[in-house]
């Protein structure tokens, strides 16, 4: 038996997750079973465990949908990995526990010069963000603004944005957000608490046009998006953290011709080809071991600590990534 992070009912997190104890699942063909290290917390996890995400998963379901650890058992047609390597995994189901098993076409190895800090919270977000930029079709000298900047998106983004060259602005919500971002190398970030915030965006830009925006709040923050928004631009829902519609003025998207869509991770990587992934893949794999990407972790908690680790998770600032230790 393995113990594991537990919902049998959906709700919020701090009063339906328990730990309780599973079979230690068996690999199937084409799939490996991996010894959990590190997993995180991450958004869409809470959302699930919630029942209101994309994916709603059958009861007793163990939590999470990433993690870094070790290869312990290997099911028949897998050839290319190996037992005791260090693997990283996203888009998994179960990932809270002591074991669970992911397909072996999914499984990333890791290098020995990146951390398990990293490595854990390597694959879901930090592709997001390279399929994001992709999605938005940005080339380097291009403008690019987002808000919720702080979080572990923003901060991705802005980061391989710098990269590949692309201009960043980077909104925040609280000034000592500034200090926490600067510190990362990421340049352009405005506090929306200062009352002249679209008045410093407009001069970090200067004479050119903001190609596209991220919007991951909703209501009047879309608003604020689409008025800084220069002609022929793109506006891409990524989130909703305000639980409400986006507002858009029809005036802004009908005389500037903006673009609006929706960025859902998962949708974008079923359609993308192996080839594309493979390269995005080894580009995150490359920023991370010479440090252009990098993750902070707010803090580790085991799995009895799961109330306090959600609590910590669900903090409006936090330094980055909450993660389990199984």
């Amino acid at each position: 038996m393995m113990k594991a992070i537990t919902h049998t009912q959906f709700g919020e997190p701090e009063n339906v997750l328990f730990v309780g104890e599973h079979p230690v699942p068996q690999p199937a063909a084409n799939e490996v079973r991996i010894k959990t290290i590190l997993a995180p917390i991450h958004n869409h996890d809470i959302w699930t465990v919630r029942g209101r995400y994309g994916y709603q998963p059958s009861f007793p379901a163990i939590g999470g949908s990433e993690a870094v650890g070790i290869i312990d058992a290997i099911g028949e047609d897998v050839h290319h990995l190996q037992i005791g390597q260090r693997v990283s995994v996203a888009s998994v189901h179960g990932t809270w526990a002591e074991y669970f098993i992911a397909p072996a076409r999914m499984v990333i190895a890791i290098p020995d010069n990146i951390p398990d800090e990293l490595a854990a919270q390597l694959i879901a977000m930090p592709l997001s963000s390279l399929m994001l930029l992709e999605f938005l079709n940005l080339q380097s000298g291009e403008w690019l603004i987002q808000n919720a900047a702080s979080g572990a998106v923003g901060k991705t983004v802005a980061m391989l944005a710098q990269k590949r060259g692309i201009h960043n602005i980077s909104l925040v919500r609280r000034d000592d957000a500034i200090t926490e971002l600067k510190a990362l190398g990421i340049q352009h970030i405005v506090s929306t608490t200062q009352h002249d915030w679209k008045e410093q965006v407009k001069a970090i830009v200067g004479q050119h046009s903001i190609t596209a925006a991220v919007d991951s709040i909703g209501g009047t923050a879309s608003t604020d998006l689409v008025q800084l928004l220069g002609e022929n631009s793109t506006l891409v829902s990524f989130g909703t953290m305000k639980g409400e519609p986006m507002q858009i003025p029809s005036g802004d998207l009908i005389f500037k011709q903006i673009v609006l869509k929706g960025f859902w991770g998962s949708k974008v990587s079923q359609n993308m080809s192996i080839e594309n992934k493979k390269r995005l893949v080894s580009e995150l794999l490359h920023d991370a071991a010479d440090q252009t990407l990098q993750l902070p972790v707010e803090g580790i908690f085991n799995f009895q600590e799961i109330k306090q680790a959600i609590a910590a998770s669900l903090k409006s600032a936090k330094a980055g990534k909450v993660l389990l230790v199984a």
